[in-house]
Order: C-alpha cells, then sequence, then structure tokens
C-alpha cells in the first residue's frame, strides 16, 4: 500500500492511541512512531521525571519540536501524547501532511486502562476519576477541533485498527 499521508492518532492517555497506531501499522507494513516513547529516549528519562525535573511547559516544548520534525515523515502511523493537542502549532505540523484522527474514549473506560500504570504523571495522587473528567473537560474544546472523531470504548482493537485503516486509505 502506497500512502504518502500521515495517520496521525490523537487523543487523551488511555483511548488507544499506541496499542490500534501499532496494529494499524502493521496492516499497513507502515512504520509506527510514537511520541511519548521517543521524547523519554531522546531526554534519557521518563514523561514522569520531565515533569517533576524540568515541569510540564519543558515538555511541551519537546513534544511541540519532535510535531514539527514528525510532521514531514510520509507514510508513518504517528501516535501523539495526550496533550500534543494543546498546542495548535503541534496540529498544523503534525496536519501538514497527515490525517488527524482524534481517538476517544468513556471516563471510565479510561480510568480502567491507565489504572494499571504508574507512568501516568497528570494523574498522580488521589481521586484519578476527578482528575480525567477534569482534564478532559479542560482538553474537550481541543480535541474537538479534530473533525475525525473514533469512539475507543467499546471496539475491539482488530475493528479498530481495520476502521483507522479505511480512514486512512480515503482520499481527503
Amino acid at each position: 500500500m502506497d500512502i504518502r499521508e500521515n495517520l496521525v492518532l490523537l487523543g487523551f492517555m488511555g483511548t488507544g492511541k499506541s496499542a490500534v497506531g501499532r496494529r494499524v501499522a502493521a496492516l499497513a507494513g507502515a512504520p509506527f512512531f510514537e511520541m511519548d516513547a521517543e521524547l523519554e529516549r531522546r531526554a534519557g528519562k521518563s514523561i514522569a521525571r520531565i515533569f517533576a525535573e524540568d515541569g510540564e511547559p519543558a515538555f511541551r516544548d519537546l513534544e511541540s519540536r519532535l510535531a514539527e520534525e514528525w510532521g514531514q515523515k510520509e507514510g508513518a502511523v504517528i501516535s501523539c501524547g495526550g496533550g500534543a493537542v494543546l498546542r495548535e502549532e503541534n496540529l498544523r505540523a503534525l496536519g501538514a501532511n497527515g490525517r488527524l484522527v482524534c481517538l476517544t474514549a468513556r471516563p471510565e473506560v479510561i480510568l480502567a486502562r491507565t489504572s494499571r500504570s504508574k507512568k501516568r504523571p497528570l494523574l498522580a495522587g488521589e481521586d484519578p476519576e476527578t482528575k480525567i473528567r477534569d482534564l478532559l473537560a479542560a482538553r474537550a474544546p481541543h480535541y474537538a477541533k479534530i473533525p475525525l472523531q473514533v469512539d475507543t470504548s467499546d471496539a475491539t482493537l482488530e475493528d479498530l485498527a481495520a476502521r483507522l485503516l479505511g480512514l486512512w486509505k480515503q482520499p481527503a
């Protein structure tokens, strides 16, 4: 399959961007790139440590530089961090040669999916469900800017991958 445009997966943490992205890339025979993993590799520390030691603004700056770089790729599946939508410049850079898709899920589904991980600095501490709901509400206007929205709450990985592959192959 010769797709030059990237498939760029955006959305809140725990919506399936990495899992679904890996599967779509495998089905398409395309490279898969995961922003958070690459940011950790380049910084030489976990995202939680970047947040703790350098602060969220420094992390967002790293994320923006990576969005600019990866926005120039061709035919790749790119999984973005949940907060990549917070900067309009990221959406512009990634959308220049990318089909942007926002993955969504109900808050209780996100909680179930993220509760297994200690790598979620924005959910650390007491009452992660309230934090999820508050962050979703704060980010809702940013996610709403992405016209293609796919709810992952009740779909299987295979169904989601097939649906996203179909969206990716459609002419813009």
